[in-house]
């Protein structure tokens, strides 16, 4: 079996769906799928060819953003037309596309129909973009009405990621067949992650409230901030996990609020390192305003933390309210502060929580389970060719 994946990013650019794309790769390569990913060389420091895992070929085709997280192909570039045609010599059994509005899921389209393939889209999006500013936010949409429809219409099968995403996909191109396929998480990895002990014994003092993801305005970082604002206990601190375009307004916006001895800012972190963190951490927030099913809550509920998140996405289908956290309104800043002042000041319900969502998440995300799942997929798909 050979898969051609066209991937709006890829490792080491830095996000949920990157490293979904990852191990979606690395789980189908384990059970002897041949795949090759077409994707943007962002950073321009990533190989232009590598192979990882056991046989994932990388081809990293010439990009550039006008508009930060969107991702477009120097269609001016020679290069980028030699790397695309150059797909062409070889015969893939499967072409996959990820997030309807990104232009790889374009090239997918023109790809399987001149080379009359079979076509997957795995939809991760659950809404239209609501972050980047009003002429993001507007071009997002009139894209998402054309091109993303045209892309959900057009595909042989839309594989979401959660039901939230399933439910979008099918009120953006009406009568759009979606099966929901949840993605794995590494649960062994995190089970047996060791803690940071260096940071452990740092904060012994306090409760740690972790956040952890690309800094962009979507993600809610700064009603965090806000919210802590408001806290009047002292034992607490805040440790922003990511990097992003965002970094320098969040640091201004915690010296403006006084925070700077509670917010502690450490920038980009491998998931090796990242997961330490989690397993030290208290509470774990995820602010964000939109989301598909977000990676980071998963994780942060294998590490036992309670966690508060945003009811946006497939948020809810990964922790119920109230049982194995706290849902809260998007921009809610009174309410994600009430939630984060009760959670400060009673350790009981935070292990509480922590637990009921490590056992809720436990079982869900198994990437053995989900591989098998798009094995089958694809074998009817190819005896249909």
């Amino acid at each position: 079996m050979k898969i051609l994946v066209f991937s709006p990013y890829y490792p080491p650019h830095i996000g949920g769906l990157e490293s979904h794309a990852d191990e979606f790769n690395k789980y189908l390569s384990q059970k002897g799928v041949d795949v090759t990913v077409f994707t943007p060389r962002l950073p321009v420091s990533a190989p232009e060819f590598e192979t990882i895992h056991t046989d994932v070929k990388i081809i990293r085709f010439p990009a550039f953003e006008i508009i930060s997280n969107y991702p477009l192909p120097k269609c001016w570039s020679l290069k980028f037309w030699r790397l695309f045609f150059g797909l062409f010599k070889n015969k893939f059994d499967i072409v996959i596309s990820r997030t309807r509005f990104f232009s790889t899921s374009l090239l997918a389209l023109m790809y399987a129909k001149m080379k009359k393939a079979k076509w997957i889209h795995i939809e991760h999006g659950s809404d239209f973009v609501k972050s980047g500013g009003k002429l993001s936010v507007t071009i997002a949409m009139i894209y998402d009405l054309t091109f993303g429809t045209l892309v959900l219409k057009k595909t042989n099968i839309v594989i979401a990621n959660s039901n939230a995403s399933a439910d979008f996909c099918k009120k953006l191109a009406k009568n759009t067949n979606c099966e929901v396929i949840y993605r794995g998480v590494e649960v062994e990895k995190i089970i047996s992650a060791p803690d940071d002990i260096e940071l452990k014994n740092k904060y012994c003092d306090s409760v740690i409230i972790t956040f952890l993801g690309r800094l962009i305005d979507g993600k809610g970082v700064k009603d965090l901030l806000s919210s802590a604002s408001e806290i009047t206990d002292n034992n607490f601190k805040i440790l922003v996990i990511g990097d992003g375009p965002e970094r320098k307004n969040l640091e201004n916006q915690t010296q403006k609020l006084k925070l700077e001895s509670k917010v502690i800012f450490l920038g980009y972190k491998k998931f090796e390192d990242y997961i330490k963190i989690l397993k030290i951490s208290d509470i774990f927030i995820n602010p964000s305003y939109t989301e598909g099913l977000p990676t980071t809550v998963a994780e942060a509920a294998l590490c036992r933390n309670a966690i508060i998140a945003t009811n946006v996405g497939g948020t809810p289908e990964i922790i119920t309210n109230n049982q194995s956290g706290y849902l809260i309104n998007p921009k809610d800043i009174t309410t994600l502060k009430n939630k984060l002042e009760m959670l400060i000041n009673n350790d009981s319900l935070r292990k509480e929580l922590g637990n009921s969502a490590y056992n809720e998440v436990l079982n869900k995300f198994n990437w053995d389970k989900s591989i098998d799942k798009y094995l089958d997929i694809f074998y009817k798909l190819k005896a249909k060719s």
